[in-house]
């Protein structure tokens, strides 16, 4: 266990907004009263910048976020047991590059979807309990790692569908892994938090053969030599209760309880296991005592945005020591519970998952350019370091989900997803991704699909 630095003041960011930059609500969808835990961008794909794809209940949304505000539909998936919820979805991609949408709920099994191909691609099945989240390999995105109630996080190839490591056992965590991240430029690192209070950095360098192996291997996916892995090479306690959500800033880490933390972790050489946390700095976010409120960034990492509990969003400046308040987004009916927020690349976009089965849409008034898609970090932190040195609509059925694909065009290109682009403007008053799911053109039950008039209506 490391130990925390003494003898020096982190620095606590004000509840001041300086209003640098400002956004307006542009738009929303309400997505039945199911409660939605994540939505996440694309930022593995620079085709997809703009994609953005949601979870919750048992269904997974894709859409479009147009310049003009307005959000289009591209598709929507509802699994076939009903008491399937899902908490966590991520992005990654095929080794031909065809985009993947990988999602994982109560049910342990995480379902990969191709996108381009409207199905299936794999149901990886070994977790047992449920999945909280699921992060992609940004240097190699057909790997993904699943942070599981069952105290073990998972290291999956989604191309073959082979489980390749299982981090857990004597050195792992002690309660349910609520949240992974894989560090920006080394692909051997990952960190993992959950309710055991504390984080936990993983090396896969020893093992990485099995990874390669992993992508070769022609056998069926369950006789895989999958490896234990027992140790971490770093465990810090730098909150004093559950920690559910954490992201790599460079070699920094950020880390969220009831306040997020921007902090180092100083590993001893040669003695694994062993080492220092060194917190510089501390982001106070009001309102914010439930665990599974997660925060996200831009991908600059110029960003930081977070929902609570009263419906609002804290944006803060990671570039500024100390830590400032950029702004916060509220909206009279915005009253729910924002368990996720995901910021676009540029951090000129922030959508929020609330609770009350609705998707907010805030954009930036003045828009930046973004400077670099580089994960850095803040540069004032090297001075801070405290050490030296519309429209066709089909359902397709199988392998236990069913699909509804929603295109902008009638033709039997493989690059489906890239022409949906190319589709009008969708604005959803209300609507349900389940039984009752109301789809553009055609509206009906999953099983007898008649006909019956749409509600829709514009808020904004």
């Amino acid at each position: 266990m490391s130990k925390i630095t003494l003898g020096n003041e982190s620095l606590v960011g004000s509840l001041t907004p300086s209003n640098k930059k400002s956004y307006k609500l542009t738009n929303k969808i309400q997505e039945g009263k199911t409660p939605l835990y994540s939505v996440a961008f694309n930022f593995i794909d620079a085709r997809y910048f703009t994609c953005f794809v949601s979870a919750g209940g048992n269904g997974i949304n894709l859409y479009n976020c147009l310049e003009d505000g307005s959000i289009s539909l591209l598709y929507a998936f509802a699994d076939e047991d009903k008491e399937e919820e899902f908490n966590t979805a991520s992005w990654a991609c095929g080794v031909e590059g065809n985009p993947f949408v990988v999602a994982g709920g109560e049910k342990g099994i995480i379902r990969v979807i191709d996108v381009n191909n409207e199905k299936i691609h794999k149901s990886l099945v070994g977790h047992g309990d449920l999945v909280n989240e699921i992060r992609t390999q940004p240097l190699k995105p057909q790997l993904v790692l699943s942070a599981s109630k069952d105290e073990s996080v998972r290291l999956w190839n989604v191309e073959t569908g082979i489980c390749i490591l299982i981090f857990a056992g004597t050195g792992g965590h002690r309660n349910e892994v609520i949240s992974v991240d894989f560090h920006p430029s080394d692909k051997h690192r990952f960190v993992s938090c959950g309710m055991d209070t504390t984080i936990k950095i993983w090396s896969m360098k020893e093992f990485w053969t099995y990874v390669e192996k992993s992508f070769t291997w022609k056998d069926d996916p369950s006789k895989f030599p999958t490896k234990f892995v027992e140790l971490p090479v770093f465990t810090a306690s730098v909150h004093t209760d559950f920690v559910d959500c954490n992201r790599w800033v460079g070699d920094f880490i950020l880390s969220k309880s009831d306040e997020i933390l921007l902090w180092e972790p100083i590993l001893k050489e040669n003695s694994p296991g062993e080492g220092t946390s060194d917190v510089l700095l501390r982001y106070p976010i009001p309102n914010c005592n439930l665990w599974f409120i997660k925060f996200s960034c831009d991908l600059s990492l110029n960003y930081l945005s977070i929902g609570n509990e009263e419906g609002k969003i804290y944006v803060w400046d990671l570039k500024s020591c100390p830590p400032v308040l950029v702004t916060v987004l509220s909206h009279n009916q915005s009253k729910s519970v924002i368990r996720q927020t995901a910021m676009s690349t540029d951090g000129n976009t922030i959508l929020a998952a609330s609770e009350d089965g609705t998707i907010w849409r805030w954009d930036a008034i003045n828009k930046e350019q973004a400077v670099t898609v580089e994960a850095q970090p803040p540069p004032i932190l090297h001075q801070y370091r405290r050490r030296e040195g519309k429209s066709q609509l089909k359902q397709v059925r199988g392998s236990g989900i069913t699909v509804i694909w929603y295109s902008a065009h009638n033709n039997s290109s493989s690059n489906r997803f890239q022409l949906v682009f190319d589709s009008p403007p969708f604005d959803m008053a209300s609507f349900d991704y389940r039984d009752d799911m109301p789809m553009p053109g055609v509206v009906g039950t999953m099983d007898g699909m008649q006909q019956k008039q749409q509600d829709v209506s514009i808020w904004f």
